[in-house]
């Protein structure tokens, strides 16, 4: 296998095989990881509803961080196994932790039953599946490419890169299947419990199809010379020139890709719903018609980077995101809610405030208490879809909102007992509800007025987006590191790019959208993280197409 291959015969039995065990693992552990987020409400409830405050908030801390913040570790731990004992058992063993931590979930007693043992228990099975999500990517990525010939390289491992675009699909199916079946009250009830459950037949088949794998063609050659890595770690981050390129794997491919992945899967969904206020099974189906159309792009452009070059496609993708972002999300107000557009231009609304009482409001759990009048104004306003300007007033003035000739006194919050903060916020929300609507604000979208055809134009093309970055990105990643160590090193940059840059947008965007008073204002996070990708990509990150990753080096 240390011969270069050629694409003059097609794909072999065992390299669909390869292909297809990689992805329905990397589908299966994507479905568990987003089985807790569509149903963190109702989880919530079950599990957090009995604690204090105080413990609710570190709860609420810990299960933000098993989500995101775990994952880089997970792709050290991970990663390390894989160049050290192989990839074959390293991932085998990230799915079956995958998927013993989701089972469970469905058996857990609530909090009712067994206090605070339940949120302290799901913490850690969701600590474990961040974990294990942080080696399973890696693992898969690796696996695919040391078995692909050396021109279809690109087009192998973007099978992978739609799995987290079908693991999305197959949850949302599994609980709309489930809750139609039950009926709401018992899915609240109980019913929550079953796609947990039912994950257990995936990881038997996912479990069962890589028993039977091999070793990858690249690392059973490195391990019988001797040549494997006896310090992973050490290898990868403490030698500059292999830490050069984790840095450059980083900054130049995946913060960039990471960005343009969450706003157009993501952010594109927060925006119909909670800016556009489009109702959330009208969002939902847009979104997913837009997935299913564009979703065989992954594998397009995969391929196209095996002719043309992995770099240039990526960048491309960055380049456009960052040029059109402003654009298409104004035609996604335009067409999806022009009433919202009309409002704004024509009813402008002035928040008149104590600069520093106005905090940034980065809110990434959703937890945090925002009580000075300045932050109660603009988070009511920015929930509202308001756009407003800032006008700074001296030092101790209550927050004021005019909207046209009318002017609401806002309120403070610190020191209030929470029955009072509830009276006033009651009040000031009801005061500045009824000035926005006469206003011409409204309160949601009218479907009468949408054009769902030309909103879904420009969902598709946001997705498209998504697949030039991600299509190519599993190669190059493989591509750019040496066989020893290239589980860990690819791992980590594109896990702290996925987990850190892409998991913090929604909460970023929405926090500089009520620090400035301007719907598109959040863009700006995914714009600059694109174009510093782009830069840094364009100067510095070599095209890797057509390198031998059986070297020891390169």
């Amino acid at each position: 296998m240390a011969t270069v291959q050629t694409a003059t015969r097609g794909i072999t039995a065992e390299e669909r095989k390869v292909i297809f065990a990689s992805s329905l693992g990397t589908v299966f552990e994507w479905y568990d990881f987003y089985l807790y987020g569509s149903l963190a409400a109702i989880i919530a409830k079950q599990f957090f509803a009995g604690t204090d405050p105080n413990t609710a908030f570190i709860f609420a801390l810990l299960a933000f961080a098993a989500g995101f913040i775990v994952r880089p570790f997970g792709a050290l731990v991970f990663g390390r196994l894989g160049d050290m004992i192989g990839r074959k058992y390293t991932f085998l063993v990230t799915i079956v932790i995958m998927g013993s931590s989701t089972f469970i979930v469905g058996l857990l007693p609530s909090y009712a039953s067994i206090g605070v043992a339940a949120p302290v228990i799901l913490i850690a099975l969701r600590i474990l599946q961040g974990l294990a999500l942080g080696g399973e990517y890696g693992g898969a990525a690796t696996y695919v490419a040391e078995h692909a010939p050396n021109d279809k390289r690109g087009a192998f491992t973007s099978w992978i890169q739609t799995t987290a675009t079908l693991g999305l699909f197959l949850s949302l199916l599994v609980i709309l299947g489930t809750r139609t079946a039950l009926g709401e009250e018992a899915f609240a009830d109980w019913g929550w419990r079953v796609p947990f459950l039912l994950s257990v037949f995936l990881l038997a088949i996912s479990v069962w199809i890589r028993l039977s794998m091999n070793e990858s063609p690249a690392f059973a050659k490195m391990k019988s010379e001797g040549k494997t890595s006896k310090a992973p770690l050490s290898e990868a981050f403490g030698q500059w020139k292999n830490m050069k390129l984790v840095i450059l794997a980083l900054l130049g491919l995946t913060a960039g890709q990471a960005v343009v992945w969450y706003t157009g899967q993501f952010y594109s969904l927060f925006f119909l719903t909670q800016t556009l206020k489009v109702d959330g099974p009208t969002a939902n189906i847009l979104i997913a018609a837009s997935l299913l159309i564009a979703t065989p792009f992954f594998v397009i452009f995969g391929t196209l980077s095996d002719r043309i070059g992995r770099k240039m496609i990526i960048m491309a993708g960055c380049l456009l995101a960052a040029l059109t972002y402003f654009p298409i999300f104004a035609g996604l107000t335009h067409f999806g809610n022009p009433a919202l557009e009309s409002a704004i231009k024509n009813s402008p609304v002035v928040v008149t405030a104590d600069p520093a009482r106005c905090q940034f409001l980065f809110n990434p759990t959703g937890t945090k208490t925002f009580t000075s009048s300045c932050d109660i104004a603009r988070t009511v306003l920015a929930n509202a879809s308001v756009a407003y300007t800032n006008e700074p007033a001296p030092a101790g003035t209550i927050a004021k909102v005019k909207i046209g000739d009318k002017t609401i006194e806002g309120y403070d919050a610190s020191g209030l007992s929470k029955p009072d903060a509830a009276v006033k916020d009651k009040a000031f929300k009801k005061e500045l509800g009824d000035a926005i609507k006469a206003a011409g604000y409204p309160t949601k979208a009218d479907p009468a007025q949408m054009n769902k055809g030309m909103v879904l134009l420009l969902l598709v093309i946001l997705v498209i987006y998504v697949t030039m970055v991600y299509g190519p990105i599993a190669a190059m990643l493989v591509e750019m590191f040496p066989t020893r160590i290239r589980y860990t090193s690819m791992s980590l940059p594109y896990h702290i790019g996925n987990g850190w840059f892409g998991g913090l947008l929604p909460t970023t965007a929405f926090a500089l959208v009520a620090y400035k008073g301007d719907i598109y204002y959040g863009l700006w996070y995914p714009i600059i993280i694109a174009l510093i990708t782009f830069v840094i990509g364009m100067l510095f990150v070599k095209e890797t197409r057509g390198d031998d990753i059986y070297a020891a080096d390169h």
